[in-house]
């Protein structure tokens, strides 16, 4: 039985930063992750994938980013537990059992859910022939962007994914950007400078198209799209990258007894529970009126989760606000001089 004051359940930006909180106001902690590696999707799906909205950092990737996260966590000793599904949890008493698939249990009085949206898997293609090139030159993530310098690189999507990687792509490749609409879900700011570099010839942008045949043996020779108007076009291309989202699977946490809508789960905005009481969620599994799906967002849902968990924690001592810039104590936990 692993005794700890918070069990943390996900390993991605927010959990991470979750778990910074929880070490900084002298609480302990565990993590559990699905995954075999910390960052969650972060890392998994989009680790060289440019960040733009983390405050004072301009520009980091998916990597970069956890990382950093990583390096923030060295004064802590936390454990985690990798390539480890938390299967179930009950009440007892006040605090919580939880077991995991490789028989792990933690007895906690509060538990954290910073699992992203789940388990997940991409959209795929449509068009069936694509399923033998999958992994060898049809992609729905990057992981490393290097193998697509000076080739031809068709991107399918409309949303922030498809319009970051054409930006980014078209720096080293000759790049495709398709999409079935004319109008686009990603941010303004991005979509303005694709339809830039689209009239600067860097992007060939065509929109209400969509792939409707893949032609080649063991490598891609060219992919047929076709438009709303049934024009047909043949392209040559080296790699085709699909980015339609993720079908998420909430998975063993549908039945935990939360407060369940639409595959996100209901919290407050004071100290980010459910409706169970120590049982928290931040980050793209949580929702309330005004939910922003950002990074940042995740990172204020965390630092008041984890101070909402000191007075389950520690009944019998009362939580005082401490900044780290006057803080002695909370310097020492740094690992810092006054």
């Amino acid at each position: 039985m692993n005794k700890t004051d918070a069990l943390i359940i996900g390993a991605g930006p927010t959990g991470l930063f979750t778990a910074h909180q929880l070490k900084l106001i002298g609480l302990d902690c565990e993590v559990v992750d699905n995954l075999d590696k910390i960052g969650g999707q972060c890392i998994e799906l989009y680790p060289d994938k440019p960040i733009y909205d983390i405050p004072a950092v301009p520009e980091c990737t998916g990597e970069e980013l956890t990382n950093n996260l990583i390096n923030q966590l060295k004064p802590f000793d936390i454990k985690f537990h990798l390539s480890e599904r938390v299967d179930e949890v009950k009440k007892e008493g006040n605090d919580w059992i939880v077991k995991t698939s490789k028989g792990t249990t933690f007895q906690t009085p509060n538990v954290i859910i910073a699992g992203g949206v789940g388990s997940f898997e991409p959209r795929k293609f449509p068009v069936k022939e694509c399923e033998k090139f999958e992994n060898q030159s049809v992609f729905y993530s990057i992981k490393d962007k290097k193998m697509f310098e000076r080739k031809i690189v068709t991107i399918f999507g409309g949303g922030d994914s498809a319009l970051d990687w054409a930006v980014e792509l078209s720096k080293n490749s000759k790049v495709n950007l398709i999409h079935r609409r004319d109008d686009f879900r990603g941010a303004q700011a991005t979509v303005d400078k694709v339809k830039h570099l689209a009239k600067e010839g860097k992007i060939n942008l065509l929109t209400k198209f969509q792939m409707t045949s893949i032609k080649g043996e063991k490598n891609i020779e060219s992919i047929d799209i076709t438009s709303d108007d049934k024009q047909v076009k043949t392209l040559k291309t080296d790699y085709v990258l699909g980015f339609f989202g993720l079908i998420m699977q909430l998975g063993p946490i549908a039945n935990w007894g939360l407060n369940i809508d639409k595959k996100t789960v209901e919290v407050d905005t004071e100290k980010f529970e459910t409706n169970q009481k120590g049982i928290y969620a931040v980050g793209d599994i949580c929702n309330y009126p005004g939910k922003l799906k950002l990074i940042l967002s995740g990172f204020h849902e965390g630092a008041l989760a984890a101070r909402a968990c000191f007075k389950l924690a520690r009944p019998d001592e009362k939580y005082r606000f401490e900044f780290t810039t006057t803080s002695s104590n909370l310097l020492k936990r740094l690992g810092k001089k006054d």
